[in-house]
């Protein structure tokens, strides 16, 4: 097989997915507000799946933070346990569409790890399909020998964020809703504040997928220049880091590089401290 590309096809998948070499990894997660059992998909997965675990086993939990992206060698760790290993060809999805597979994606990528795709559509296409399931299983598997080899500017901190605020070289991109951007919606995590870092755009997340797939490139390339965005370095938050990376993964299929993800997002910026925030609701 070749590269994989930044997203995959259900058929592809379906043809390819006895190949030795490819692992598929179920990095399903619920939205906020919602349990996963209210989810018809919850109980089932693509057969042979292994479960990425984002909210614990692929997560920082010494910090108070959510889904806060893990050591690199922590990440090794949890990679060998679920049979990965240098060679392997990776294909992520989730239950939802395209939520939070691109966060594993994304995570993959910042480890060294390229060759890693996420698949176009999830569970719900794969299922729409009419393509085989099985019933949620811990398939058990020998150790990997993955290896993390980090890549430096994949995930950035707050300082580094009020470091650029005034660069016009570098841009935000906030995949909250606009009314939270705005501060006129209440943030769904207790305690913070409202609004936006100064001088981020907003680009909701949903604006970039259609149904249960990402939009195609022509689209998301003119998305992008809607928005003024042409040679700028991107930056993205959002709630939590999660949906950050279905923009991030919107940017790579439209043909940007040198991309970011803000790790704490506006669980970190958001909370009563000195990191100004404007907020248009006041």
């Amino acid at each position: 097989m070749d590269f994989l590309k930044p997203t995959t096809s259900i058929q592809w998948l379906f043809e390819n997915i006895k190949n030795e070499d490819l692992i598929v990894l179920d990095a399903s997660l619920p939205k906020p507000k919602t349990k996963a059992e209210d989810n018809p998909l919850a109980n089932i997965q693509i057969p042979g799946a292994r479960f990425f675990d984002i909210d614990h086993a692929f997560s920082n939990t010494s910090i108070d933070l959510p889904h806060m992206m893990p050591s690199s060698a922590h990440f090794e760790e949890e990679a060998r346990k679920l049979g990965i290993n240098k060679t392997s060809k990776i294909v992520v999805y989730d239950n939802l569409g395209v939520y939070s597979s691109p966060r594993a994606w994304w995570m993959f990528k910042a480890m060294g790890h390229v060759d890693v795709s996420v698949l176009d559509g999830g569970l719900p296409e794969w299922v729409e399909s009419g393509f085989p399931t099985e019933a949620k299983t811990n398939h058990s598997t020998e150790s990997g020998n993955f290896e993390s080899n980090p890549t430096p500017g994949f995930f950035k901190d707050s300082k580094e964020i009020l470091d650029t605020i005034n660069d016009s070289e570098i841009m935000v991109l906030d995949a909250r809703s606009r009314g939270r951007f705005e501060g006129v919606e209440p943030e769904p995590r207790a305690g913070l504040r409202g609004g936006h870092i100064p001088g981020s755009l907003s680009l909701p997340f949903p604006e970039v997928v259609n149904g249960n797939k990402l939009r195609d490139e022509d689209e998301l390339k003119e998305k992008f220049e809607q928005m003024g965005i042409s040679n700028q370095q991107l930056v993205f938050s959002c709630g939590s880091g999660l949906t950050a990376c279905i923009i991030a993964l919107a940017a790579d299929v439209a043909g940007f590089d040198g991309l970011s993800v803000y790790d704490g997002s506006w669980s970190e910026w958001g909370q009563p401290s000195e990191l100004p925030v404007v907020a248009e609701g006041g």
